[in-house]
């Protein structure tokens, strides 16, 4: 009877080994597909954001008489490299748990400031309601507390370690 018993254990164990071996590994080519879809967003984003700075500005330069038009025109263009930022962001999260495995909350907390600040700074202030403005600021603040609040957290542990 003892022999059976650990032969069904050996063979749950092999099981569940395997079982391990195929989650670990469906995972893995998950996060690799992905990580090729973000690499490959993020040349494409970057030529187009090339592309059509130097269509612009070449046909732009003349056009602009006032310093808000200018400001708008150069506000365009770090939305657009804080686009690439978020690809970038979000590549380093995929790396990060492709390679452990592990979710890095103070990477996806940068992400977030990214799009939101992004966001922020597409708003049209002449014609937004107040409401989506102060809402848009609370999520900036949220945002900017909790990344702090997680740094804190990690400098405390590499303190007590």
């Amino acid at each position: 009877m003892g022999v059976s018993s650990d032969d069904d254990s050996r063979k749950l164990k092999g099981l569940w080994a395997a079982s391990d071996r195929v989650v670990h590994l469906s995972q893995a080519l998950v996060i690799l597909a992905a990580e090729l879809l973000v690499i490959a967003a993020i040349l494409v984003a970057t030529w187009i954001l090339y592309a059509l700075f130097i269509e612009r500005v070449g046909g732009s330069l003349g056009a602009l008489d006032t310093l808000s038009e200018v400001q708008a025109a150069v506000e365009q263009v770090f939305a657009g490299v804080l686009l690439l930022m978020l690809g970038l962001e979000l590549l380093k999260s995929l790396t990060s748990f492709f390679t452990g495995f592990k979710t890095q909350v103070e990477i996806i907390v940068v992400v977030a400031m990214i799009a939101a600040v992004r966001h922020v700074m597409l708003i049209d202030l002449e014609h937004t309601a107040w409401t989506t403005l102060v809402g848009s600021a609370a999520l900036v603040l949220a945002l900017a507390v909790s990344y702090a609040l997680i740094r804190l957290r990690f400098s405390n542990r590499a303190a007590g370690d």
